[in-house]
This record gives structure tokens, C-alpha cells and sequence, in this order.
């Protein structure tokens, strides 16, 4: 039963009311990813689709876009929306031009995937009007709207808060020159100390930790349990909690299912996607040359955020070291997303176990070579992970490596390779994203 054009136009004042009081009375942190790169590809039949984990500032991010605009905007995440039907959408327009006059040329759709057949009305709105979409899920243009929109949309990952958006949040900067005084050293740690705690997820600074818990438990709920026909939620809740607190470590997605007793390997693999899509895992492939051998090898899972790890998975203190690769990780994954978006990001591992972090990878290019070690104080740790520099830098033929460490800077010369060390705090906050993207992964 259509909800009726009054009731449509309630729900759209509303929003609109409470998204006016946001932009006044709460501090709107600049992301990363500048508007006006998202502006340029806002251009008709094009749609622009930010997607990300739930809370991390879509909406907001994709406001920000739209603020000078005549624009509409419409949250479906909305109870009063409960009964919103494909019949209606024609009703929201009507409503929309009545509101905001016929020359409304902007559209903004939060969550719209909740509502079925919303691909054909989107498909047909986008030839003239231009659109941005938000959504939490990964496959959001999975399907029918894909196939309509082939070459015709641009997706934007959005991710919680880096570590320089949360120094914005604070009202704090700090300058290159900033690396050689001691004090704001030592103030620069202490705040990534506290980055690496909290996490990311704007609604914790303004609502405390709990909130994390929280917006796992509507991920779990809401973006998975409620879309998608899971029989054994209970023990799909148990190995969401599980591959949380599996974070950085290697995982044989084959035998998860006689932890968990699951017969049907199907059935792990989805629950496995489920999670995926939500963005509350990534699974990183080691590399091989063999795409066969890359696919059957064990993947590494990490988080999305440490400040939710710490909430679902660990105390900080008994796994700080982890953190600080998962934090490496996601930032790796921000900075492809906001501006290097063609790269890929590979773990490596010989057959003696000697491992890289990350290797960054462009086109048929190996482009830089990673390693994180908060604690090289003694030798064997030193040693370890420059041999397996070495030795990957060798078999991929690539001479850019890093040693990201918890205080150490400098350069070091060893069989003829050179390896920069930086701090880890100065690696977060100093790329130089904004003229030149790969300068990103320095």
C-alpha cells in the first residue's frame, strides 16, 4: 500500500531538519577524499556510489558533496520507511519536486538498497538527474543495476577515520618539521597511541567506546542477520567473532568448518562473504605468480578498525603489535581507494616461512615492499625482517623497501639494498596524497 505523498513529505522535511541541525551544531571533519574529486565524476547518467561499513560519514561525506545544491535526500534506514514499496518512488519524486521546486537536479539516496526493484528506478532517474547512492554493503551494485550501469557509475570506498582526520577531530596539526623536536615526537605517539585504541568510527568521539559495540552488533543484525537467509545465526554470530579476533593471522577457511561444525563448505564461504561485504573483514591473498597457488594458499584476515578489534576481540595492550599492522593495512586500502585506486595489496611468504607484510603492486609492477615491527630492539628481530626484505625484493625485483617502526627514522644500506625506516606515526600522518599518489605508499 503506497504511504502516501503527505507522509512522503513529512519524512523528507524531517530529515532534511535534522541534517541542517548537524552541519550547524557538530564539528563536519574534512575527509581524506576531497569533495571536488567526488564532485567532477557527479555528472549525468553517471551515479556516484560511496559505500563503506556502517557509521564511518557517508552520509555526510556525500552531504558535504552536495551542500551549495538544490538537492533531495532521503534515508531509507528509516522505520517510517518500513512499508516504502517500488509504487511509491514515483510518489517520492512528485513529492520532491513539489517540495524543492521542478528544477531539482540532485538526488541523494541513503541506503536505498533496502527497498526492492530500486535499481530500475534509479537506472531511469540517472539519464537526466545526477545521483549520489550510499550504502553499507560491498555488492551494492551487484546484479541488475550493474548490468544497466556498465561504465556509468563510480564507486568510492569510504573508511573510518584516518589518522590524520582524527588529529582534524582534535584541532591539531602538526608540520614535517615537526618529526626533528622531541616534544611533539613524543606528543605525535601518545596520540597514535590513542588512535590505535579508539579506532576510527566518528560516533565514538562523540559518544564513548560503547558505541563500537554497538555498531557491531546493527552490522551483525541488521546489514547481515536480516538479509540474508542464515539458519544458524548463533553460530554464524560465533565465527564473526572468531575471524575478528583471528586479525593479521593466517586462516585455512577449510578448516573453519569443523571448528564450527558446519558441514557444507558452501555455507562458510557465504557466511565468510557476508562478513566481507559488510566491511568488517578484509582477506589480504598472499602473492604467487601462480593464480592457482594464490588461490588455494592461506589468506590473512584483518579488521576494519582497531578501536572495534579492541571492543569484539582483544585488550590493547596483549596485542599492540597487531594493531598496528591491521591499522597499516586499512590505511594501505584508504589511500588506494582515495587516490591510487588501480593498485593491489599482497602479503609474501617462502617456503621457509620468511614473510613481507605488504607488497604493493601496480599493473605487472611491484611498487614497494613493506614491513611493520614495532619491537626491533634485539638483533634476531632486526635481522629477521630485513632478510625477509631482502629476500622478497630478490625474487620480486623491487629495491623500494620499508621497516615501519615504533620510533626508529633513517636509511640503511645491507648487500647493496637500501631500506628506509620511519616511524610509524610519521608514515600515517606525512604522504604527500594530494600531489602525488603514490608518493601515498612512501
Amino acid at each position: 500500500m503506497p504511504l502516501g505523498i503527505d507522509k512522503i513529505k513529512t519524512i523528507l522535511v524531517d530529515q532534511r531538519e535534522e541534517v541542517e541541525r548537524l552541519f550547524s551544531q557538530e564539528k563536519i571533519i574534512a575527509r581524506d577524499i576531497e569533495t571536488k574529486n567526488i564532485t567532477r565524476y557527479l555528472v549525468a547518467p553517471n551515479i556516484v556510489v560511496v559505500s563503506g561499513i556502517r557509521r564511518s560519514g557517508k552520509s555526510t561525506l556525500a552531504l558535504a558533496v552536495l551542500k551549495n545544491k538544490k538537492h533531495l535526500y532521503l534515508n531509507f534506514d528509516d522505520e517510517r520507511l518500513a512499508d516504502f514499496s517500488p509504487d511509491d518512488f514515483d510518489l517520492l519524486l512528485q513529492a520532491g519536486y513539489e517540495l524543492y521546486g521542478e528544477d531539482l537536479n540532485y538526488f541523494l539516496f541513503d541506503e536505498i538498497q533496502n527497498i526492492g526493484q530500486w535499481q530500475l528506478f534509479i537506472n531511469r532517474l540517472r539519464r537526466t538527474k545526477k545521483i549520489i547512492i550510499t550504502g553499507s554493503n560491498a555488492r551494492l551494485l551487484s546484479g541488475e543495476l550493474a548490468t544497466h550501469l556498465t561504465g556509468r557509475y563510480v564507486k568510492v570506498e569510504l573508511f573510518p577515520f584516518s589518522f590524520r582526520e582524527f588529529l582534524r577531530l582534535k584541532g591539531l596539526r602538526f608540520v614535517p618539521k615537526d618529526i626533528f623536536s622531541t616534544a611533539k615526537k613524543a606528543k605525535l605517539r601518545q596520540l597514535f597511541e590513542e588512535y590505535l585504541k579508539k579506532g576510527g568510527l566518528p560516533e565514538v568521539y562523540k559518544f564513548g567506546q560503547k558505541m563500537v559495540q554497538q555498531i557491531y552488533s546493527d552490522i551483525l543484525n541488521k546489514d547481515i542477520l536480516l538479509r540474508y537467509p542464515i539458519k544458524q545465526q548463533r553460530t554464524f554470530k560465533k565465527l564473526a567473532n572468531y575471524l575478528m579476533a583471528q586479525f593479521t593471522n593466517s586462516v585455512s577457511f577449510a578448516n573453519l568448518g569443523k571448528i564450527f561444525s558446519i558441514q557444507d563448505a558452501h555455507t562458510v564461504s557465504n557466511y565468510i562473504d557476508y562478513l566481507i561485504n559488510s566491511y568488517l573483514i578484509f582477506v589480504l591473498h598472499k602473492f604467487s605468480y601462480k593464480l592457482k597457488q594464490q588461490h588455494l594458499a592461506k589468506k590473512k584476515l584483518y579488521g576494519i578498525d582497531t578501536g572495534l578489534i579492541n571492543s569484539v576481540a582483544f585488550q590493547f595492550s596483549q596485542n599492540k603489535g597487531r594493531l598496528v599492522e591491521n591499522a597499516v593495512f586499512i590505511e594501505l586500502l584508504r589511500r588506494i581507494s582515495y587516490w591510487n585506486q588501480f593498485s593491489e595489496v599482497f602479503f609474501w611468504q617462502d617456503l621457509q616461512g620468511r614473510e613481507v607484510d605488504f607488497v604493493i603492486k601496480k599493473g605487472r609492477k611491484f611498487k614497494q615492499l613493506i614491513q611493520v615491527s614495532t619491537d626491533v630492539s634485539s638483533q634476531s628481530i632486526w635481522q629477521r625482517e630485513i632478510r625477509s626484505l631482502l629476500i622478497a625484493s630478490k625474487k620480486l625485483h623491487c629495491d623500494n623497501l620499508l621497516l615501519l617502526t615504533a620510533n626508529e627514522r633513517g636509511e640503511k644500506r645491507v648487500e647493496g639494498q637500501i631500506i628506509r625506516i620511519r616511524p610509524l606515526a610519521e608514515w600515517f600522518l606525512f604522504a604527500r596524497v594530494r600531489t602525488n599518489p603514490l608518493a601515498a605508499l612512501n
